[in-house]
């Protein structure tokens, strides 16, 4: 099914836009540079935990299905850079995602996530994704963006099983 709509997760506001929990935003704003004219590119304007609401709201007025959706969100349980492309499945304990699915009734909903870890053992995950990334993190943080918008590319041209298959890697 070709993907017509792609979301990028995140929360709004300059306090957030460098913090490890909007790189999905931060995916998306890169293609937003690109003006692609064939999907929909779209970051909501409300908090993470509540995401959930404006997408199922913008998917009924378009009048298409959850399949035809791409989610990007960060994942921590994923090392920095790492792309995980999946069809569908739990939220995997993202409250972005985990929004999403509630607020569409499905699992049925097509995600990127894009490594932003490991979280350090004496850290608390919650407030390890609301952290900037560190000057040392920040240039595999820009080629994760980039080559999560070329996935983001494949997946819209070819099919987001093609972009599994070229994708779904650990990073170097």
């Amino acid at each position: 099914m070709p993907i017509k709509l792609v979301v990028g997760l995140g929360n709004p506001g300059r306090s957030y836009a460098a913090t490890r929990h909007n790189i999905g935003r931060r995916v998306v704003e890169l293609l937003q540079k690109e003006k692609p004219e064939d999907i929909l590119l779209y970051v909501t304007d409300v908090y993470m935990n509540t995401s959930g609401v404006p997408v199922a709201q913008l998917l009924r007025k378009k009048g298409w299905s959850p399949e035809e959706m791409l989610v990007i969100s960060d994942d921590f349980e994923l090392p920095l850079g790492s792309l995980r492309i999946r069809l569908k499945g739990s939220s995997g304990g993202h409250n972005g995602l985990n929004s999403i699915l509630e607020n569409l009734g499905t699992l049925n909903v097509p995600r990127l996530r894009v490594g932003i870890g490991p979280v350090p053992p004496s850290e608390d995950p919650a407030e390890f994704v609301l952290k900037a990334f560190s000057s040392k993190e920040r240039p595999h943080v820009q080629e994760a963006i980039e080559t999560a918008a070329e996935a983001v590319r494949v997946a819209a041209a070819s099919g987001i099983e093609t972009a599994m298959n070229q994708f779904n890697r650990r990073a170097e």
